[in-house]
């Protein structure tokens, strides 16, 4: 069967488009590439979609050298028939095959395998007859050699039955289903561990039970790091009387002493071989399962961080928040460079708020400061306070800091800052976030940017693999400034990658501005394929002399320039000119400009870009003030009503910062009037919201809060 027939059916998407897809994918071209520029290939399938193609592909591919593998091995044991080829070559279940190679894999010496090679087979395949009468008698007839006696020779013979029962594909998908429908998962504390201050987060697990069926990912994954952790023993079970009872029902015919031989041997089979074996794959898949639930949010809070509404290119003065080392104070110009840094003692011991106030006034004048960017960690609620009463004049903005300590102390940052300390870095980072909060996360680790649970728990090459597609897709998405983009920032703009940004960047510093997109073909190693992938994400603004072709500042790709040419000399205008008047776009007929290549998703696509031209996705930025009554934990009383800011999405709930430097957390019950099964169906990451205080647990150092009936 063709891989692009089981996509489609796995995921009911049209064939062609599929198919399209594939061929695509194997040209070299990118995701973002294939979505937004060919869609009469792929039949507007979207980003989502194509990406969901590209794996499902990857893992049949996968499978395919799977089955080369089978097929090798059992070839080389000379077992291979033309019906277990045909089986093998027919399969694509990963599990179903595995079950298939199972009785020929390569396996240690074990006890079957001793019986066989001391010939007992024949007697194993009478007992499994169950028509001798007397099996001791027929047993005594292989008491030679190795075989001492009748019980060793049907214990032999017991055994050759139990591993062909472990292995038999029937069994095996029973026992799944039994699991598939009974298994619950236990979790237990590790009597020794239990009053240690490192158990008390796992409290909640210490004598725990439910339905496998019903845990929830942000549950299984908090039992898996309590296991890992030591403070807890985790398990998955049935009921084992009633699994062996099904098993034997499958293999024992009638009464007899064959049937109590091979009765004994079943349930051999699923306590030393069977049961394990399951409860180890359930174990995986259900984690699997948590993995990509907790991958998917981690990566949708990446993508609404990613895509967080930019101040833009305007000076700005950074103050990272401090007590005992003072504020951290930098400015800014517009394109991000640093003009100056110092030290503002603002609040502790050695803090004057009134001085702090005049001094960081007098800095945002001096260096013609357009807004402030103040960070949210320590000491942040009264830093605000300070420049929000200090006679500044220019809007305030809280940014988020997680990540900023890494980037400070990165390679990246210090190839960007070599003569200065990591409290300077970490400041200019917060300004920058103020500015362009994708252009300045693309620098860190995406794992160290605080929006996801139990990141370090999860698959890490299968997060890696999410959140690089992410990033590439955001950037692609909003599109980059070709003459100001970073290296970093360049390395996810589709086609490039690490090598080819670099070459980029040291082509710019040695020539000056790129003029037009049709000179990155002179960047060294930049080639045909590269350039047709990344040309339409890269953007060249204006230049203030000398010549220049508008679509450069579009999304317009380079090979479809020719079609808005032609476009403009039908109207008998410039291309500047019809992208200027929104009367001669109208009069243009779009189904003049179909050919076998283009179709009208394109053209439409074009015309979208004619109307806004580079137009920026994301939304306009916003101030936001917490109640100035709130400061601690302590400040809080239930059923108070205040504004907070939502700082990460799980699928249990939302945690909301609401100034007291500790979130609460509103759950998925408190989030909205209605019943809902995705807290992302109401709230997206840094939304300015209301909650309610519902409790404030100083204990556990826990806030509940709700946004019902607000």
């Amino acid at each position: 069967m063709e891989l692009s027939n089981i996509i489609a059916r796995e995921l009911q998407l049209p064939h062609r488009g599929v198919e399209n897809t594939m061929a695509l994918l194997d040209e070299g071209c990118t995701i973002p590439f294939i979505s937004r520029y060919r869609k009469e290939k792929t039949g507007g399938l979207d980003e989502v979609q194509i990406g969901s193609i590209s794996q499902a592909y990857e893992k049949l591919k996968e499978l395919v050298k799977r089955k080369d593998t089978v097929l090798k091995t059992i070839t080389e044991q000379d077992k291979l028939t033309p019906e277990l080829e045909q089986r093998i070559n027919d399969c694509w279940d990963a599990t179903e095959l595995e079950d298939i190679y199972l009785p020929y894999k390569p396996k240690r010496r074990t006890r079957a395998q001793v019986a066989r090679e001391l010939g007992l087979e024949p007697l194993a395949t009478a007992l499994m007859l169950q028509r001798e009468p007397n099996p001791q008698k027929l047993a005594e007839r292989y008491v030679k050699g190795d075989v001492k006696d009748a019980a060793m020779a049907i214990k032999g013979a017991q055994d050759i039955i139990a591993e062909t029962v472990s292995e038999n594909e029937d069994s095996r998908n029973r026992l799944r289903s039994t699991f598939r429908r009974e298994a619950y998962i236990t979790s237990k504390v590790v009597k020794a561990k239990k009053d240690s201050d490192e158990a008390q987060k796992f409290s909640d697990y210490f004598d725990f039970e439910e339905p496998l069926k019903r845990c929830t990912g942000n549950r299984l994954l908090a039992m898996r790091r309590g296991e890992a952790e030591g403070i807890l023993r985790v398990s998955i079970n049935v009921d084992n009387e009633e699994a062996i009872e099904r098993l034997q029902r499958q293999y024992v015919r009638g009464h007899g002493a064959c049937q109590d031989l091979v009765a004994e041997a079943v349930e051999d089979a699923y306590k030393r071989l069977l049961v394990s074996s399951i409860e180890n794959e359930f174990a995986a898949l259900s984690k699997q399962k948590a993995d990509e639930e907790a991958i998917g949010v981690f990566t949708e809070n990446l993508r609404q961080l990613l895509l967080s509404a930019p101040l833009g290119q305007k000076r700005v003065m950074g103050i990272d928040p401090g007590i005992r080392t003072g504020c951290k104070v930098v400015c800014l110009d517009a394109q991000g460079n640093l003009l100056f840094h110092d030290v503002v003692f603002a609040v502790g011991g050695q803090g004057n708020a009134q001085k702090a106030g005049e001094k960081f006034a007098a800095i945002a004048r001096r260096y013609a400061a357009e807004a402030i960017a103040i960070g949210n960690g320590t000491a942040s609620r009264e830093t605000t306070e300070i420049v929000k009463n200090a006679p500044i004049g220019i809007p305030h903005y809280v940014v988020s800091e997680d990540g900023a300590s890494v980037y400070s102390a990165s390679k990246v940052a210090r190839e960007e800052f070599p003569d200065e300390d990591v409290t300077v870095r970490g400041a200019v980072s917060i300004g920058r976030r103020l500015m362009d909060p994708l252009a300045e996360l693309v620098k860190i680790d995406p794992k160290s940017i605080g929006v996801g649970q139990y990141q370090h728990d999860v698959d890490q090459s299968q997060l890696k693999q999410s959140l690089d597609r992410t990033v590439e897709s955001c950037v692609n998405q909003v599109g980059v400034n070709l003459n100001t983009a970073s290296v970093h920032l360049l390395t996810y703009v589709s086609g490039l990658g690490p090598t080819l940004a670099k070459n980029i960047v040291e082509y710019r510093k040695a020539n000056g501005a790129f003029t037009s997109r049709a000179q990155l073909k002179k960047v060294p190693r930049l080639g045909p394929s590269a350039f047709q992938q990344c040309a339409g994400f890269l953007r060249i603004d204006a230049p203030a002399s000398g010549r220049y072709n508008p679509l450069d500042g579009s999304a317009v790709h380079p090979e479809s320039y020719g079609i808005v040419e032609q476009m403009a000399k039908d109207c008998r205008c410039t291309v500047k000119e019809l992208m200027a008047s929104a009367e001669k776009r109208k009069a243009v007929n779009l189904q003049k400009y179909v050919t076998s290549e283009v179709g009208m998703p394109t053209l439409n696509d074009i015309m979208k870009e004619l109307e806004k031209p580079g137009r920026d996705p994301r939304a306009e930025i916003e101030t936001f003030e917490f109640d100035p009554n709130v400061h601690t934990p302590e400040d809080l009383i239930e059923g108070m009503v205040l504004p907070g800011i939502v700082t990460n999405i799980t699928k249990f709930g939302a945690f909301v910062d609401v100034g007291v430097h500790q979130d609460g957390l509103v759950h998925i019950s408190q989030l909205a009037d209605k019943y809902i099964n995705d807290p992302s169906e109401v709230v997206h990451l840094h939304q300015h919201v209301k909650v309610r205080v519902v409790e404030v647990d100083r204990k556990r150092n826990r806030i509940a809060l709700s946004m019902r009936n607000i």
